[in-house]
């Protein structure tokens, strides 16, 4: 399978992200954190993540529909977790995420001064994504949506590069074996490859953090080996942006990050978005 078909206006591809929105998102991450909430901080993991999505889609003309993106958050409900004028869509298209921002916040940015020191500037943060976190974690009903949503999108789009699928959860399923339903969406598949189906583990556990592994050997858990196993592994032209940016990768590398940190976070989710071939 090449990953190689051209993501253009004629021929886009889609990203879905799988956000687990249950009640213990509510909880902090680790010592090497600061108290945000684990919901919070994937909140401004995926509104920059959008940001930066349409700006690898912006021309001078316009903002281009290279990508449709949805989002679905699993928690007392599944379904379309968009926020504003965006709520309830399935895939969105990028252009239409970059006019329809929920709103704009001001947040406050450190820079290097240029004497050694850093300053507090003001930026303007679009949000299209409110966290929550009260419920259980329906993974199962997580993924079904999703394969559906890209069963759709590959019948209007055979030739497409295979959608991408993020899913970013800190606890075990509570609906069922999560793994059958992650095998069907792995099986999807377009002309350019098989469907990619990735996790996010921001697991509670005091072990250290494992990024990109090609084995389940280190993993502390049933549920964390679960989720490596539920991966695909990375294509070629990843596990190269992987090694570039200082991971240790191998042909075997998977899809999956246990016990992430918000900046391992935000690292693989621009790792696993970014295909290579944008026209």
């Amino acid at each position: 399978m090449s990953y190689s078909a051209e993501i253009s206006r004629a021929n886009p591809s889609c990203f879905i992200f799988l956000i687990d929105q249950s009640g213990s998102m509510a909880d902090t991450f680790g010592s090497g954190e600061s108290k945000r909430t684990k919901a919070d901080s994937v909140g401004d993991a995926i509104n920059r993540l959008l940001q930066n999505l349409v700006l690898k889609c912006a021309k001078e003309e316009g903002v281009r529909d290279f990508y449709h993106v949805g989002v679905i958050g699993y928690g007392v409900r599944v379904g379309s977790a968009f926020s504003g004028s965006l709520a309830g869509r399935d895939l969105v298209p990028i252009s239409e995420i970059a006019n329809m921002p929920a709103r704009i916040e001001e947040r406050s940015k450190k820079e290097d001064d240029g004497a050694g020191g850093l300053i507090d500037r003001s930026i303007r943060f679009p949000i299209w994504f409110d966290p929550v976190a009260n419920g259980g974690t329906p993974m199962c009903q997580a993924l079904i949506q999703a394969r559906s949503l890209v069963q759709g999108w590959l019948a209007q789009h055979p030739g497409c590069f295979p959608p991408i699928v993020i899913n970013i959860t800190d606890g075990e399923a509570t609906d069922g074996d999560p793994n059958s339903a992650a095998a069907d969406i792995r099986k999807l598949s377009s002309d350019d490859g098989d469907v990619l189906l990735f996790n996010v583990h921001l697991s509670s556990h005091p072990a250290s953090a494992i990024e990109f592994p090609d084995a389940d050997a280190g993993l502390p858990d049933q549920f964390a080996k679960l989720l490596f196993q539920m991966s695909s592994p990375l294509p070629a032209f990843m596990r190269s942006i992987a090694q570039q940016e200082g991971y240790k990768v191998s042909d075997g590398t998977r899809g999956f990050v246990f016990n992430a940190d918000i900046v391992a976070v935000i690292k693989f989710l621009d790792i696993g978005t970014r295909p290579s071939n944008l026209r």
